[in-house]
């Protein structure tokens, strides 16, 4: 029997309260926090904060803790690189853990033909260096991107971000020249009202665009998430990416696959567009690369990312503490936790679908792999469902305007699935 979750104080704690107090005195108010969790330690599925409370963690630092907390293997690669030397530039220079990583990422990523790797501090970077590569690619302007889309909150990759409007509130003017359209409803087609086995799913707004707006030879790059994260962990309709794919070639434009949340293992494969068997142009990946550490990377086939040097660099990206992390975190996820996050994702799918069956809340449950969505009745539903669960020692997130995402750390087995179910029933059973 675990030792968590157990909750020996109602949290928030008294020291909980005073470190919430000094840092909403000090620190920026542009951060936008969920519940008042403030964690002493984290160990595998555990986080207990600082008045001893253990809490169960299914949102893994927003499904960055691809490896638990504090995996005593990433611990180690992470100390016997610190040991060595903490930096000295991979735009500049040469090591082992750079190379080594930037040959993994080429291998892993989907397709047949040879790639190349850039390698970032975030998810967010990794966007604006694609944003950068497929303009200087194809020297065309012309970005499309997806309502409901989350690429990041600086400049270019705001522009691209579609899935709250307090993210872009106050700071236009965006990059020009980006252009958004519906990201395709998994229960029907929007745009000619059939149902998911239309041929055009998800792409007929997009040759709309093409007929009014842009003419598809301006168009550099199509930027999509396989599975939407922020925009409320959307599943699109199966045979979508193999559309998008066709529509690209087709036109000669660049597709981009945004894998920053549903890569590194998060649906039970590598990367979430394995699914439906696609090869991106530029495939972008980060959260749980490092397994909490600040790193990403863009892998571009290797006739696309042909830019000249000093085209683009960064003095941190690749660092080589973080490429220890992450070589120790892709050895973690290949040598079985692809497998668990499979087989966990699937009892607790099963699990929420019989939760579904007594909590009319419940609207849907969709998903793959750990990366789960569970659509409440109303936002208000998930904001109660939020902090009920946190008062029950089960830490769980919004996302989109009405679901609960679930996306513990790859490492959970059947006790703790079960243990979230029975906190999620009881939180539901609640009085409002």
């Amino acid at each position: 029997m675990k030792d968590y979750p157990r909750i020996v104080v109602a949290p928030p704690g008294p020291r909980a309260q005073a470190e919430v107090a000094r840092h909403d005195r000090y620190a920026s108010t542009s951060y936008p926090k969920e519940y008042p969790l403030v964690v002493a330690r984290a160990s595998g599925a555990m986080v207990e904060d600082v008045d001893g409370n253990r809490f169960l963690d299914f949102m893994a630092g927003i499904a960055v803790a691809a490896t638990g907390h504090a995996h005593p293997r990433v611990v180690a690669a992470i100390q016997e690189q610190a040991a060595r030397f903490l930096h000295i530039c991979g735009s500049d220079f040469y090591y082992d853990g750079f190379s080594s990583l930037c040959q993994r990422l080429a291998a892993l990523a989907p397709g047949p033909g040879p790639k190349r790797v850039f390698l970032t501090n975030s998810g967010t970077e990794a966007v604006e260096g694609a944003i950068k590569l497929v303009r200087n690619s194809t020297r065309r302007p012309g970005l499309i991107a997806f309502t409901g889309a989350f690429h990041g909150r600086t400049y270019g990759a705001m522009s691209l971000t579609a899935s709250r409007a307090r993210q872009r509130e106050g700071m236009g003017p965006f990059l020009p020249e980006v252009y958004h359209v519906p990201y395709p409803d998994p229960h029907g087609c929007e745009a000619c009202g059939r149902g998911p086995d239309c041929e055009r799913h998800g792409v007929a707004p997009i040759e709309d665009l093409f007929a009014r707006r842009l003419a598809p030879r301006d168009a550099a790059g199509i930027f999509v998430e396989p599975i939407q994260g922020e925009g409320g962990y959307v599943v699109p309709p199966e045979g979508f990416l193999r559309r998008l794919r066709a529509l690209c070639d087709a036109h000669g434009i660049l597709l981009v696959v945004d894998e920053v949340q549903s890569g590194m293992g998060r649906t039970g494969r590598m990367f979430a567009c394995e699914t439906e068997g696609i090869e991106a142009d530029v495939l972008l990946v980060a959260k749980g690369l490092g397994s909490g550490l600040p790193i990403g990377a863009i892998v571009a086939r290797e006739a696309v990312m042909k830019w000249e040097p000093g085209a683009h660099g960064s003095t941190f990206g690749g660092n080589p503490v973080c490429c220890a992390a992450a070589l120790a975190t892709l050895d973690l996820v290949e040598g079985g936790l692809l497998a668990n996050a499979a087989a966990m994702g699937e009892r607790l799918r099963a699990g929420l679908r019989a939760l579904a069956a007594r909590h009319p809340v419940i609207r849907d449950v969709r998903g793959r792999g750990l990366m789960v969505g569970l659509e409440l009745a109303s936002p208000e539903a998930v904001h109660a469902a939020e902090w009920g669960a946190f008062r029950r020692g089960l830490l769980v997130l919004g996302a989109g305007p009405r679901t609960l995402r679930l996306a513990p750390p790859l490492v959970v087995d059947a006790e703790d699935v079960d243990a979230a179910l029975r906190l999620l029933d009881e939180t539901l059973a609640a009085p409002a």
